[in-house]
C-alpha cells in the first residue's frame, strides 16, 4: 500500500470511528499482543549472496506450533560476530519468538563467520546491497510468512534505517534504538563538526581483523581479506567535513525516502537522542517513537534506571505491522517521553528521578521560547544589556572533560561541571522563584569573536543547586570553521564578530524551585573534541542590536497522560557454555581511570581503560583496552592519543592473541597516523602489519 493510500485509509477509518462513537457504538478493543506460546528452534544458516559470497546467520525458530505454521522474521544485522554473541542475545531473541517472531541474526560481509572481504568502512554500499539479498532470502524461507522486520541498536538501528531507506519489498517495519540519522555531527568519529577519536574506533577494528569463532582458521584468505585490509579509522580521519561520504545513507536530507512504519527509541544519557525529534517531525511515513532515562543499551537491561520492557512495545508494533492486528499501538500518541527531574551530578547515579509522559509527535505546540540574556555580571536576566559589551576568556585546550562523562561523548551521567565552569564563561540566573522544565533543544545564539584563524565554541546548560553543585542538563559544540557551512568551512578572520546558532543536544529537565540555571561558554572539551590549534583569546559579545540570548524551550505547567509500560521481563537462564570471566566489559569504551595535570608543564594526561573476558563452549576470550589523550595549554597544536588494545583467545589446542597499537598526534598543519596490528600462536610473531599517513587538518 503506497503512503499516500495508507494516510488516506486511516483518515477514512478515523471518521468511521468518530461518527460510529457519535451513534453510541463502541469502537473495538484492540487485540492483546502476541502471548508466549512457543520454544525455541536454534540453527544455523548460510545465506547467499548475488555475487556467490555467503552470509553466517543464526536463526532462532518458533518450535511447537503446527507443521505448516509460517512467522514474520526479525532481522539484526551486525558486524559484531554472531557466535561469540549467542550468549548475550539469545534471551533477547527468545522473547521475540516465543510470541510467534523468528530472528535472524547475520554477520556482515567480512566479519565473524561469514565469507568475502571486509566491507570498506561502515554502512557501505556493499553492506546494503547484501542487505536486501539477505532479506530477500528470509522472506523466502519456508518458516517465513514473507514479511520482514529490522531491528538493533546502534549499527543495527542505524542500518535498520539505512535498509528502510532503500525499500527492499519485503522489509515492512523497523525498530532502531539508539540510532541517528546524521553521521558527521551525531556518530562516534566527528561530534558537533569536531574531530574526536573513540575508543570504539581501535576496538572495532580488532575485532574486524578476527577470523571466525570457534575454528579461528588462520590462512592466507584470512589475511589477505581481514588481516591486511585498511583500518577503518583511517578512511574516517580523512573526511573531516560533511559532504558526499557521509551522506550516503544521511536520512537527514531526504526523510521521504523511508515509506514503512518506523519506531525510534533513544535514551538521555545516549549520544544518539537528536534524532529522535528530527524523525517524528519530518518523516511522512507512520513513526513512533520513546525517549527514556538510559544510556547506550536495550531499555530492558539499561543504566540507569528506571527500566521498561521495550520488547512488549516491539511486539505490538510489529503485531499491528507484520501479523495485521489492531493492538492499539497506533491509537496511541505517537511520542512516550521520560520527563527528568533534577539529580546531583553523580556518575554512579542509579536511579533518574522523573515521570512518563504521552506526547502527540512533534514539535510540541504548547512549548514556548523563554528568552534570556548573558549579563556584563554574569548574570542571566530576561532583558538585554542596554550596551554592547564584551567578556574574554583565554582558551585553555586541557579543559573540559567533565562535560564528557566517563566515556567522553554526548551521553551517561556527566560528573559535577564547576572544574570545566572555571575555564568558561558563566551566567546565572537568580534563584528560581518556581519550578521550570524544558523539554526539547536549547539553543545559544552567541555573538563571538576569536584572535585567531581557528575556534571551537562549546554551549552548556546546568542545573546548579543551592549547595553549589552543578548538574548538566544540556550542551554541544560548534567549529567556529563551520558558521556558514561545514561543507565549505571558512576560516576566522582574528578579532571579527561573527554570531553562532549553537543548538544543543535534545534534553528534558525539570529546575527546581530555589534551583539557577546556568549558561556556561568555552573554547575547549577535551578530550571529547580535538583541541584547535592556536594559543588565543576570544570574546562574547553582550547586548546591542541583536544580543547574545539563550533560548529555553519550557512546557507549561499542566497534567498529560501517562503510558503504563511494562517492568523489564527475566530472560530466563544464560546459554550453557557463555558467561563473564573478569569485571568489566568487551565493548568497546573505555572509561576515564586516571586523570593526570603537571601544573608546571601546563600538560594533562587522561587514560581510559577497560579489562574484560568472556568464556565460550571452546575457550575463552580475554580483552584489555586503553587509550591515553595527551595535551599542552601552551602548545595546544601538539595533542596526541595512543591507544593500546588486544585480544587472546585460549583454545584447547592453541593461544590467540590479536594487538593494535595506535598513535594519533597533531601539530598546527597535519593529523599524524601510524597503526600496528600484530597476531602472535602461543607468543610466537606470526604477521604484522602498519599503515602510517599523514593527513592534512581541513579545519579541525
Amino acid at each position: 500500500m503506497r503512503p499516500a493510500h495508507f494516510l488516506g485509509t486511516v483518515l477514512a477509518a478515523s471518521v468511521i470511528g468518530g461518527l460510529a462513537l457519535s451513534r453510541g457504538e463502541p469502537r473495538p478493543a484492540a487485540a492483546e499482543p502476541s502471548p508466549p506460546a512457543y520454544d525455541i528452534n536454534f540453527q544455523e544458516a548460510w545465506i547467499p549472496m548475488r555475487d556467490g559470497v555467503r552470509l553466517a546467520a543464526d536463526l532462532y525458530l518458533p518450535k511447537g506450533g503446527r507443521p505448516r505454521d509460517r512467522f514474520p522474521v526479525l532481522l539484526e544485522y551486525l558486524p559484531y560476530r554472531k557466535t561469540e554473541g549467542r550468549g548475550d542475545r539469545y534471551g533477547l531473541y527468545a522473547y521475540f519468538v516465543r510470541r510467534g517472531y523468528a530472528v535472524a541474526r547475520v554477520d556482515i560481509r567480512g566479519t565473524g563467520n561469514s565469507e568475502g572481504r571486509l566491507i570498506e568502512y561502515e554502512y557501505s554500499e556493499q553492506e546494503q546491497k547484501d542487505g536486501e539479498d539477505v532479506i530477500a532470502w528470509l522472506a523466502g524461507q519456508r518458516f517465513s510468512t514473507g514479511k520482514v522486520g529490522m531491528f538493533g541498536i546502534s549499527w543495527g538501528g542505524f542500518n535498520s534505517i539505512h535498509m528502510a531507506m532503500r525499500n527492499p519489498p519485503a522489509l515492512k517495519a523497523i525498530i532502531a534504538v539508539d540510532a541517528t540519522d546524521d553521521l558527521y555531527q551525531d556518530d562516534v568519529h566527528f561530534m558537533d563538526g569536531g574531530m574526536h577519536v573513540d575508543s570504539w574506533e581501535m576496538s572495532m577494528d580488532l575485532a574486524n581483523a578476527m577470523p571466525g569463532a570457534p575454528d579461528y582458521v588462520i590462512d592466507e584468505a584470512f589475511f589477505r581479506d581481514r588481516f591486511d585490509t585498511p583500518p577503518w579509522m583511517l578512511t574516517y580521519k580523512r573526511q573531516q567535513r560533511d559532504g558526499p561520504f557521509w551522506d550516503r545513507t544521511a536520512l537527514k536530507t531526504r526523510y521521504e525516502s523511508i515509506k514503512i512504519p518506523t519506531f525510534v527509541i533513544g535514551g538521555w544519557y545516549d549520544g544518539y537522542r537528536d534524532s529522535v525529534p528530527r524523525m517524528l517531525e519530518n518523516m511522512k511515513s507512520p513513526v513512533k517513537a520513546i525517549v527514556g532515562p538510559w544510556s547506550h543499551a536495550f531499555p530492558h537491561d539499561a543504566y540507569p534506571k528506571p527500566q521498561m520492557e521495550w520488547r512488549h512495545e516491539a511486539v505490538r508494533w510489529y503485531d499491528h505491522w507484520l501479523k495485521g492486528k489492531d493492538t492499539g499501538i497506533m491509537s496511541e500518541p505517537r511520542f512516550a517521553v521520560f520527563v527528568r527531574r533534577w539529580h546531583p551530578p553523580e556518575p554512579d547515579l542509579k536511579e533518574v528521578p522523573g515521570e512518563w509522559r504521552w506526547e502527540d509527535g512533534w514539535p510540541i505546540a504548547r512549548i514556548q521560547t523563554r528568552t534570556l540574556y548573558p549579563q556584563p555580571n554574569h548574570t542571566l536576566a530576561a532583558a538585554a544589556p542596554p550596551a554592547r559589551a564584551a567578556s574574554r576568556l583565554r582558551y585553555v585546550p586541557t579543559s573540559g572533560i567533565e562535560p564528557g562523562g566517563p566515556v567522553m561523548w554526548w551521553g551517561d551521567v556527566a560528573p559535577d561541571q564547576r572544574p570545566t565552569d572555571a575555564f568558561s564563561l558563566v551566567y546565572d540566573t537568580d534563584p528560581l522563584e518556581e519550578e521550570v522544565e524544558i523539554l526539547g533543544l536549547p539553543h545559544a545564539v552567541l555573538n563571538v569573536a576569536a584572535y585567531a584563524p581557528m575556534a571551537h565554541w562549546f554551549a552548556r546548560l546546568s542545573d546548579v543547586a543551592p549547595d553549589g553543585t552543578v548538574t548538566l542538563v544540556a550542551g554541544a559544540g560548534f567549529n567556529g570553521a563551520h558558521r556558514e557551512s561545514a561543507r565549505d568551512p571558512k576560516p576566522l578572520e582574528p578579532g571579527r564578530v561573527v554570531t553562532l546558532d549553537i543548538e544543543m543536544h535534545f534534553t528534558s529537565w525539570v529546575f527546581p524551585k530555589g534551583h539557577r540555571m546556568r549558561l556556561a561558554v568555552g573554547n575547549a572539551q577535551w578530550p571529547m573534541i580535538w583541541p584547535s590549534p592556536y594559543k588565543m583569546h576570544t570574546a562574547l559579545y553582550l547586548g546591542g542590536e541583536d544580543p547574545s540570548r539563550l533560548l529555553l524551550p519550557v512546557v507549561p505547567q499542566g497534567v498529560r497522560p501517562a503510558p503504563k509500560f511494562l517492568p523489564p521481563e527475566e530472560d530466563g537462564p544464560p546459554l550453557p557454555g557463555f558467561g563473564t570471566l573478569d569485571a568489566g566489559t568487551t565493548s568497546g569504551y573505555g572509561e576515564i581511570s586516571s586523570i593526570e595535570r603537571s601544573p608546571q608543564r601546563r600538560a594533562t594526561k587522561v587514560v581510559a581503560t577497560n579489562v574484560g573476558g568472556s568464556k565460550y563452549p571452546w575457550g575463552t576470550e580475554r580483552t584489555t583496552e586503553s587509550i591515553t589523550h595527551e595535551a599542552q595549554d601552551e602548545h595546544p597544536e601538539a595533542t596526541s592519543v595512543t591507544g593500546e588494545y588486544s585480544t587472546t583467545v585460549q583454545l584447547p589446542d592453541r593461544t590467540l592473541r590479536w594487538e593494535a597499537r595506535l598513535t594519533f598526534k597533531s601539530d598546527r598543519e597535519n593529523f599524524h597516523y601510524t597503526y600496528v596490528r600484530r597476531l602472535l600462536k602461543d607468543g610466537a610473531l606470526v604477521r604484522e602489519k602498519t599503515w602510517e599517513d599523514t593527513i592534512p587538518r581541513d579545519y579541525q
